[in-house]
């Protein structure tokens, strides 16, 4: 009689399962829809976007400009949660900023300034009175004003009245009154 094989009751031992080894995920470059790099802009850029943009630029300038001067970085999804954040800080400093300027162009729109300049008889100034000129004597009244801050048409070149326009950024501007006139000659002989 041949034994009949029974299914015994022992209980199934399960082959231990090594661990899967980790796949590394590439980050690949996101395209835009005109084939450029997309990216997230970290600060303002001119003429591209304002912080936390998405913008599509060309690969080359993502990658040999934006990305190494830490002006953009890569649009993953961590970023864009930390964007967010960066955001709100962004924006709170931002409208401190124009608080700041608004104040300024009404400290500007007080003062008038007097600069010094050697002069012919006829008032025709010998060198010019540019920007450079306007900013040092705006910020010896403590007024902080850069020299790319003042727009003047031209170099001013004889003397007299001027009414300068300046642009403070963020859409504010304001007005000084330059007074530029010969130096007083009591010390000279």
């Amino acid at each position: 009689m041949a034994k009949a094989k029974t299914k015994s009751a022992a209980p199934k031992v399960e082959a231990k399962t090594k661990p899967q080894p980790k796949v590394k995920k590439r980050n690949q470059i996101l395209k835009g829809k005109h084939g450029g790099q997309l990216v997230v802009l970290v600060e303002d850029v001119t003429h591209l976007g304002r912080s936390g943009d998405v913008v599509e630029v060309r690969p080359g300038y993502a990658r040999n400009y934006l990305l190494p001067y830490s002006l953009a970085t890569n649009p993953s999804a961590h970023n864009l949660k930390l964007i967010e954040r960066y955001k709100v800080r962004v924006q709170q400093a931002r409208e401190a900023r124009i608080a700041d300027l608004k104040v300024l162009a009404e400290q500007i729109q007080r003062v008038n300034i007097t600069i010094e300049a050697n002069a012919n008889e006829e008032g025709h100034l010998f060198g010019s009175v540019g920007p450079l000129e306007i900013s040092k004597a705006l910020k010896a009244r403590n007024l902080q004003v850069e020299p790319d801050m003042v727009k003047t048409e031209a170099l001013i070149k004889e003397c007299g009245l001027y009414a300068v326009n300046l642009n403070l950024g963020h859409d504010i501007a304001s007005e000084v009154k330059v007074l530029v006139v010969k130096p007083a000659e009591g010390g000279r002989r």
